[in-house]
């Protein structure tokens, strides 16, 4: 019989999502696909899957090499699943940490006046 796990109980096992209840909202909110289409919590995988997990401003990707339902130590990581994220995605996480004042996170309040002259002068530079 092969080996399957629930998309919920991986996504944990194999530290991508702190607990378990967070992978599972991600999964209901449709910020985990496998082959284009969006899974419940329930959904079960097998190895040589290739998982999507949408975490803003990126979308990470993980082939899964063994399925596990527990989770395992960071150092047994390379062994459950591999990174196969596309390197555009990384380039675009750096554009966004280096560029970070620009889209700021709702809620987080007004900009400061340095902060707007610098959005200011970031936006006039981009006119010309």
């Amino acid at each position: 019989m092969e080996e399957v796990a629930r998309i919920d109980k991986w996504l944990w096992a194999a530290r991508i999502f702190k607990t378990r209840s967070i992978a599972a909202d991600a999964c209901k909110n449709g910020r985990v696909t496998i082959g284009g289409i969006n899974v419940k919590p329930s959904h079960n995988v097998k190895a040589g899957e290739t998982v999507d997990v949408r975490k803003p401003p990126i979308t990470y990707s993980f082939r899964i090499l063994k399925t596990i339902e527990q989770r395992v130590g960071a150092k047994l990581l390379p062994e459950i699943y591999e990174n196969v994220t596309a390197p555009e995605q990384y380039e675009l996480l750096e554009m966004n940490r280096i560029s970070g004042f620009v889209d700021r996170a709702r809620g987080t309040g007004r900009p400061t006046k340095k902060d707007r002259r610098a959005l200011d002068d970031f936006l006039s530079l981009e006119d010309l």
